[in-house]
């Protein structure tokens, strides 16, 4: 621990080299959008651009979810190289001494990999974003048609992303705080959010096709299923940097009772250090009990409204893809939740339940982009219809 403490939390000497290591990532993607796509208009080389940078930030979701549930979040406890090297290779003797000290502890040389890889895959998403700013604002600036994504958009996600490296690296510098971990998590699936509507913007602009009409009714249920998604997550990832797993091992019931002991106002409270109250006292069983319950109850309202609007959704033609997708992601949701309650939490399953969380945030604001309210019930084609001939 001392060595830990005497570890310099920033250190910004390799700063530059990690910025390069990103845009040397970045440019194998950059390179086959633009080779696969070079006789294409400007808004088909952002829309392609968009969709890979939209794919590249759910796979560094994933791996973010492996980088926590792996423990090695502070396999490198400086940020934002690692002892102050851009890559574990010039840092092999201080991590060995680390580790040495603390066999089992944080730093190991397989974690301050792991925990490297995914600053590189952050580097090069944020590289990617900014291209995607700048080609839409010269896009824009030269009259191309560059789609129907405002500039504002990309920059947005740009702000954005800078954002989630500020709370990267607090992540770090607070020895995995849980409000900045959960916070960070949420603020990788609004990154994926952001990207979603624009790629939206940009597959409409490409089809030449509207919005999709729907009633009031079932744009509302959207919303509210939306938001109990967010908040679905937010406790998700209270549980997951709490280590609230296990604390009920079993389904449906929980130490083996129906209402076990359990300390809502201590597992509750926000801002706190890992594994302690905000007075320093160790956090009871009962507290991460009150944490694995509340997100398990929350889990069977947000799983019954996501089914009843995947159910809702089939009666609209245009989007029934976004329908198959919410049942399926709903059930593997439902099957992975499961097992980490009574496989003791397996590393796959905790991984894709994060991913699916991710993935069903995508879908949901897929869904939401592409829809609008009506007050009238006439069906989606004939509205569509009627919006040709006018």
């Amino acid at each position: 621990m001392h060595l830990m403490q005497a570890q310099t939390l920033f250190d910004l000497s390799p700063l530059l080299r990690m910025m390069l290591m990103g845009l040397t990532l970045a440019l194998g993607p950059l390179a086959w959008v633009w080779l696969r796509h070079r006789r294409a208009s400007t808004s088909q080389r952002l829309r392609a651009l968009t969709l890979l940078t939209l794919f590249l930030t759910f796979d560094l979701v994933l791996f973010g979810a492996f980088t926590r549930l792996t423990d090695s979040g502070l396999g490198c406890p400086d940020w934002p190289g690692c002892y102050g090297h851009a890559s574990p290779v010039g840092a092999t003797a201080d991590i060995a001494a680390a580790q040495s000290a603390m066999p089992t502890g944080p730093v190991t040389h397989e974690k301050a990999w792991v925990e490297m890889v995914h600053r590189y895959l952050a580097t090069s998403v944020g590289v990617l974003i900014l291209v995607l700013a700048i080609a839409t604002w010269l896009g824009r600036q030269r009259g191309a048609d560059s789609g129907a994504v405002n500039p504002w958009w990309p920059t947005l996600t740009l702000v954005w992303v800078c954002i989630q490296g500020a709370f990267g690296a607090l992540t770090v510098t607070m020895k995995l705080f849980p409000a900045i971990v959960t916070l960070h998590l949420l603020g990788g699936f609004a990154l994926l959010a952001l990207l979603s509507i624009q790629a939206v913007r940009q597959t409409q602009h490409e089809a030449g096709s509207g919005v999709v009409w729907v009633s009031a009714s079932l744009r509302n249920w959207m919303w509210a299923t939306f938001a109990l998604l967010v908040a679905q997550s937010a406790l998700g990832g209270w549980v997951s940097t709490n280590y609230a797993v296990l604390a009920c091992s079993e389904f449906p019931m929980c130490q083996n009772s129906w209402w076990p002991e359990m300390n809502f106002a201590q597992g509750f409270q926000l801002w706190r250090e890992l594994g302690h109250t905000s007075d320093g006292q160790v956090i009871s069983f009962s507290a991460l009990t009150g944490i694995h319950f509340v997100h398990r109850g929350v889990a069977v309202v947000a799983l019954a409204m996501l089914l009843a609007l995947a159910w809702r959704l089939r009666a609209v033609k245009a989007l029934q893809n976004q329908s198959r997708w919410l049942f399926g992601l709903a059930l593997l949701q439902l099957g992975t939740g499961l097992s980490n309650v009574v496989l003791d939490w397996p590393l796959l399953a905790a991984v894709l339940h994060t991913g699916g969380a991710a993935a069903l945030v995508g879908v949901m604001t897929w869904t939401v982009a592409t829809s609008s309210s009506s007050a009238s019930s006439e069906p989606v084609a004939h509205r569509s219809a009627q919006g040709a001939e006018a």
